[in-house]
């Protein structure tokens, strides 16, 4: 047997920023502003003012009185993350940005504009300590966990971009979340649920967004998978399985040495039964490695059995790091190996490639800079 692979399932708390408006629920939210001397409701206002107007500067929170926006400011808006670089393609409608926070931990997000959504893709942590040999991110390795604020600030300057016209196509609204950014969301599992409450609560607790609209990936992290089912967030999973042998599975995604193909299937199979949503299997299509037809075969077969009707393959044409051995499957491998699995009884999609000019894998625009 595999000796258990260390994990970083809470990374240290160091370089965390200090606590800010978003990292709170409306108890403590009311209980900050009350340390400050303010009225209870003022909680509200500024809730509205964030969550509702996409404001984070109390300078411009014009229903606060002039005197009071300062002590705000430094007590519960301490800065969170600076824009780096941002760069566009896709006729304007694929923009990734790079942001630095205030200890120096670079992260990504991407926002994608579609005919009939907008999708944010968002980090949870800096970096990432699971180790899959293909991600850019897990070559770079773990710097810390993201603040609940600092995820949920990526969604709030996402949807004041879409909502000002800053994305090709005019004014909008963000639709979509994906934590498929760079990092293992589950590492970081209490503050990104907390995330996903305030981005799915309805204003002014929150963003508004649809819980059927957020995704949470994981690599396969088990245990965690079944405490996300019991939380009732009715929330898409999202589960990179990338093999079905455990064999390879080892090598491309680490953390099968702790948790098998059949533990994480098992888990994902409670996560269906629990909310009654069907499982997004992540893989990505690797050039020699994953793709041959016995392989489609195996997966297909194994996900009829383990997830039947709730099962959906999403396979993923590898976007290469500069300098790696990886490289995406042929075009007509690609085709062949959709149909194998199709065969098999499972839907099977291929995932609409953006933004490969601008290093958009996760972790490709901080790995340059």
């Amino acid at each position: 047997m595999a000796s258990p692979l260390p994990l970083v399932f809470d990374a240290p708390k160091r370089g965390l920023p200090p606590r800010h408006f978003a990292d709170l629920d409306p108890a403590d939210r009311r209980a900050a502003v009350t340390e400050l001397g303010l009225p209870g409701f003022r909680a509200d206002q500024i809730a509205r003012q964030y969550y509702a107007r996409l404001e984070s500067e109390p300078d411009a929170m014009t229903d606060l009185p002039a005197g009071v926006r300062s002590a705000i400011a430094e007590k519960l808006f301490p800065p969170l993350l600076q824009e780096i670089r941002n760069v566009a393609c896709d006729d304007g409608e694929t923009r990734k940005t790079l942001w630095r926070a205030h200890d120096g931990s670079l992260l990504e997000s991407v926002l994608m504009r579609y005919p009939d959504r907008a999708t944010l893709c968002i980090s949870s942590q800096a970096g990432c300590g699971m180790a899959c040999p293909f991600c850019a991110t897990g070559q770079a390795g773990l710097q810390r966990n993201l603040s609940t604020a600092e995820i949920v600030d990526q969604v709030r300057s996402a949807a004041r971009a879409m909502r000002d016209g800053e994305i090709h196509g005019g004014p909008g609204r963000l639709s979509n979340i994906v934590f498929m950014g760079m990092g293992e969301p589950f590492a970081n599992y209490k503050r990104v649920v907390a995330a996903v409450r305030r981005i799915t609560s309805a204003p002014p607790d929150g963003f508004g967004i649809s819980h059927r609209n957020v995704t949470v990936s994981t690599v396969g992290l088990a245990p965690a998978i079944r405490k996300l089912a019991d939380e009732k967030l009715g929330v898409t999973l999202a589960v990179s399985l990338h093999t079905p042998d455990d064999e390879l599975r080892d090598t491309l995604v680490p953390v099968n040495n702790r948790w098998s193909v059949r533990e994480v299937l098992d888990a994902a199979r409670y996560y269906a039964d629990s909310t009654g949503r069907r499982v997004s299997i992540e893989y990505a299509l690797i050039r020699d490695i994953n793709d041959q037809p016995w392989r489609a075969d195996m997966l297909g077969t194994k996900l009829r059995k383990a997830l039947g009707q709730y099962a959906h393959v999403n396979l993923i044409p590898l976007n290469p790091t500069p300098g790696s051995k990886w490289d995406a499957s042929p075009k007509d491998v690609e085709r062949e190996f959709v149909r194998r699995v199709r065969a098999q009884g499972v839907s099977c999609t291929v995932r609409d490639t953006r933004g490969q000019e601008i290093a958009a894998a996760c972790g490709q625009l901080a790995a340059e800079s």
